[in-house]
């Protein structure tokens, strides 16, 4: 009666789905159809009576996975399956709880605080106990008390070696102590007592370890210390437990994923019953090539090699571009041709190794009109603290902007609280006045903040549009404020890439000799009148090409967001040292390996059309920077990569990592292209040069042309867009 569930499945699936009553590591490759097997697993398992749907526990990372694995089941299952255990972490960890509170120590009703209301709980918590906010920041306050709880530390337990982090150990206590009085508990409480809770009783540890026969985890590499062992406790003599992961795409350290758990698990439990899942059903097959070839590099995994029976495809993409804007503009006319040919936008997606990278791409796709959605993310002007800055220098041109004004007159923090702003707002109101006026005719700090933006504004009165932002940035405050917060890294990106930003805006604009704003009023000097220019650009590009729910637009992502997903076609933008391998990760092997796992991530998510491309140069505090290629790109296998553009090396400091030079090659008299040795030509970056060599034909050619004014580079003559001089 089950043999139509085995139908169709490749004979490493039919065994992984028909194990008897035992342990197992199933090591399943992207695109090897992980999903279908773990739930035709429990089907099997269900139809064929080695089980009750009361039997089986199914544990998964997100609540999408958990409802996707549910409905699955239930089209498989003529039964009722509403009372089966499938869902994440958290919400398994509630369920218990909710099912024994009593003996968890908690009211039946106890509510859940999401991240911002623990974070609320814990200011009010400090101001109660009158904590210097500026020693003791909340938010490292927060981090310390969720990492201890990850950890399955209590206050008594957490590491306390001086004063300050002693301070912070008395802080967790009563924070815990608040959070029982008031009947609340947070994300990581939940698992927490929820393992205490299985830990501490043994006739509840006994009852569930008889109930559950089955435990089914998927997504295995991603689970941290306390996740497995709490597992590990509903784990009787009699339990099966069947692991599906993969170590190649352990991507998530910095949320404390533990990639030794799989090895701890096949040592543990599986004993050596390793069913590997290599078949991949999603990308031709020099994809999987340079995946496979790529990952080999990393010493610590259980090793699997990804094949297909699709054929090989087309070759992998590699465009070398001589500026983040090149790179941009490549990417967007492949989109444009790829989506002329029938692809649809959604069918593709651009993938980054940094939030920060997206904004270059944002504006390439703004100025051609081509939708697209940030996916996972805001796009790059509604991102937090970009607006923050932007409302900074709202402020700066018109002061009377109330909106501007209370989005950052106590971000970062200034000691002004609600109740002084009301007051604030009720006495403008009363006076028919801006808060602005109100603020600098009142006193306090509320006019300690006028003075501040005045100041600013004296001192970028002259400044170039880059440099008045950045500092902006700076003497806001915004810059110190995400320097002092450990998961500020991205944001102060993002802070750096708006001055780059502005400093592309301030070329263009010269460029094109483009003016909005025509004569400068009485009063307002360039450097005002740029700046108003620029805010009206980014409001612009904020609200335009927002592809709405239903309608067709290119996917923009990080890396790590594009876990789980795939497309017909992958860009792979940014690809240089330091920003991919990351510079925080590459001095460490472990820091490395998780790189290549995420390059990995990168690579499979491509069926049919890979792209890769790096920059030797990208904007910096809107200064350019001359980078090196990115490594991985010189681990890849170069019978699969087809490059569309000669290498030419940047002239950058020497030191650091070196990608090999490219070999000699013999020059070529006869060309198909129209153009000759000798042939002036002009490019609208590079300005006029001569043609003098070839390289390439058709769809292939390139031309090396020594320009007059920026010296000799290859250029591809299907993207370079010369013209005659």
């Amino acid at each position: 009666m089950s043999a139509h569930l085995l139908e169709n499945l490749n004979p490493e699936q039919r065994a992984a789905v028909t194990l008897p009553h035992e342990s197992a590591l199933i090591l399943a490759g992207a695109g090897s159809g992980k999903t279908r097997v773990l739930t035709t697993r429990i089907v099997w398992l269900i139809q064929t009576g080695q089980v009750s749907p009361h039997g089986v526990l199914a544990v998964t990372f997100t609540n999408k996975a958990a409802k996707e694995m549910m409905t699955r089941i239930s089209a498989m299952l003529p039964i009722n399956t509403r009372g089966m255990w499938v869902g994440t972490f958290h919400g398994l960890a509630n369920r218990l709880l909710r099912t024994h509170y009593r003996e968890a120590g908690l009211p039946q009703s106890f509510q859940i605080l999401d991240s911002q209301d623990q974070l609320s709980a814990i200011k009010r918590l400090m101001k109660a106990m009158n904590v210097d906010t500026e020693k003791y920041e909340p938010k490292k306050v927060q981090r310390f008390i969720n990492s201890n709880k990850e950890a399955g530390h209590r206050a008594r337990d957490a590491e306390a070696y001086d004063e300050y982090s002693m301070r912070l150990a008395e802080l967790y206590e009563a924070y815990d102590a608040q959070c029982q009085r008031e009947g609340v508990a947070d994300f990581p409480e939940l698992l927490l007592r929820a393992y205490e809770l299985l830990y501490r009783n043994e006739p509840l540890r006994q009852h569930y370890q008889d109930r559950f026969r089955h435990i089914l985890i998927d997504e295995f590499q991603d689970t941290n210390t306390l996740q497995y062992r709490w597992l590990k406790l509903f784990a009787g003599p009699h339990t099966a437990l069947f692991a599906v992961g993969d170590d190649d795409q352990s991507i998530y350290a910095f949320r404390g994923a533990n990639t030794a758990n799989m090895a701890e698990f096949e040592r543990e439990f599986a004993h050596g019953n390793v069913i590997k899942l290599e078949q991949n059903y999603r990308s031709h097959g020099h994809i999987l090539t340079a995946a496979n070839t790529l990952i080999s590099q990393n010493a610590h995994r259980l090793g699997k090699n990804l094949w297909t029976a699709e054929g090989d495809g087309e070759p992998i993409r590699v465009f070398n571009a001589y500026s983040d804007q090149e790179e941009a503009s490549f990417v967007v006319d492949e989109v444009r041709a790829l989506n002329r040919e029938g692809m649809n936008l959604s069918d593709m997606a651009l993938l980054y190794r940094s939030n920060a990278q997206s904004r270059v791409l944002e504006h390439a796709l703004f100025s051609a009109s081509v939708p697209y959605r940030v996916y996972g993310g805001l796009r790059f002007f509604e991102r937090q603290e970009v607006k923050h800055a932007l409302a900074y220098l709202r402020l700066l041109t018109n002061p009377e902007d109330d909106g501007a004004f209370l989005r950052v007159v106590n971000f970062p923090t200034r000691g002004i609280g609600a109740r002084t702003l009301e007051q604030l707002t009720d006495g403008a109101a009363r006076a028919g006045m801006s808060l602005w006026q109100a603020a600098c005719t009142g006193g306090g700090k509320v006019a300690g903040f006028a003075k501040l933006i005045e100041d600013i504004k004296q001192v970028t009165a002259d400044l170039p549009l880059a440099e008045a932002i950045d500092h902006v940035i700076e003497a806001s405050g915004l810059a110190d404020y995400y320097r002092a917060d450990k998961e500020g890294a991205d944001r102060l990106e993002n802070l750096n890439e708006l001055v780059n930003a502005a400093a592309l805006f301030s070329q263009e604009t010269e460029e094109n000799t483009y003016d909005a704003t025509g004569e400068p009023a009485p009063g307002e000097t360039e450097s005002v009148r740029a700046l108003d220019t620029f805010l009206a650009h980014a409001a612009l590009e904020a609200g335009e090409h927002q592809a709405g729910a239903g309608h067709d637009a290119l996917q923009l992502m990080t890396v790590h967001a594009a876990k789980g997903l795939e497309f017909h076609a992958v860009f792979i933008t940014g690809l240089e040292e330091s920003l991919f391998p990351h510079e925080q990760s590459a001095n460490e092997e472990s820091g490395l390996e998780e790189e290549r796992r995420l390059m990995y991530v990168a690579i499979t998510r491509a069926r049919r059309r890979l792209y890769l491309s790096h920059a030797q140069s990208r904007m910096l505090h809107g200064q350019t920077r001359y980078s090196l290629p990115s490594r991985f790109l010189d681990e890849l296998p170069e019978q699969v990569l087809l490059n569309l553009n000669r290498r030419s090396e940047p002239a950058y400091p020497s030191g650091g990592y070196h990608a090999p030079a490219p070999a000699p090659r013999s020059p070529q008299t006869g060309n198909d292209t129209g153009y000759k040795v000798g042939q002036s030509v002009a490019h609208a970056k590079f300005g006029t040069g001569i043609i003098i060599d070839f390289e390439g034909r058709g769809a292939d050619a390139r031309v090396q042309v020594k320009f007059r004014d920026v010296g000799t580079k290859w250029l591809a003559l299907a993207y370079a867009k010369l013209s005659a001089a």
